[in-house]
């Protein structure tokens, strides 16, 4: 009985497992005629262009110097970066620093602290790497600099003393 309700005579055949099914070696596959005809019509020109091949597997079309400019053409090297950086004097967003770049820059100077650095005020007996780099954020002695990086893929570079 089944858990819909069912008998187990409902009409429905499972057949016998236990014995394999006949599979004939020597018999040939199904060829179609449509596909015989695929296989002739194939343009000797399309061959040429299917097998451009580069030697590390890439497939190349369209314009070859295109491709051989693509490939010439460095993308994130030093130098690339470094055209990216807007001058300090042009620089456009807001000199205040913000509630997530002030935790970045406690949190890193505290892990410095801690990792035995050497610390830029006077510590007064203070033991806490955490209120050492607030006291530190206070006096703007933090030796960081604060990337921000702008929708167009420019940064701008401020230093913890610039920002308030």
């Amino acid at each position: 009985m089944s858990d819909y309700g069912g008998g187990d005579d409902d009409g429905f055949d499972a057949g016998n497992f236990d014995e394999p099914l006949d599979y004939d070696e020597e018999a040939e596959p199904d060829v179609y005629d449509d596909d015989v005809e695929a296989q002739e019509t194939v343009n000797p020109d399309d061959l040429a262009t299917l097998d451009q091949t580069q030697e590390d597997g890439v497939v190349v079309s369209g314009d070859p110097s295109a491709a051989a400019a693509a490939k010439s053409e460095q993308k994130n090297t030093v130098k690339s970066l470094k055209d990216k950086k807007v001058p300090n004097d042009k620089r456009t967003t807001t000199p205040y620093m913000t509630k997530y770049e002030k935790a970045r820059v406690l949190g890193t100077r505290a892990l410095q602290i801690s990792g035995n650095a050497p610390v830029l005020i006077d510590v007064e007996g203070m033991t806490d790497p955490l209120a050492i780099a607030a006291k530190e954020l206070r006096e703007k002695k933090i030796p960081l600099v604060v990337r921000r990086y702008l929708p167009d893929g420019w940064y701008e570079d401020w230093t913890c003393e610039e920002l308030l």
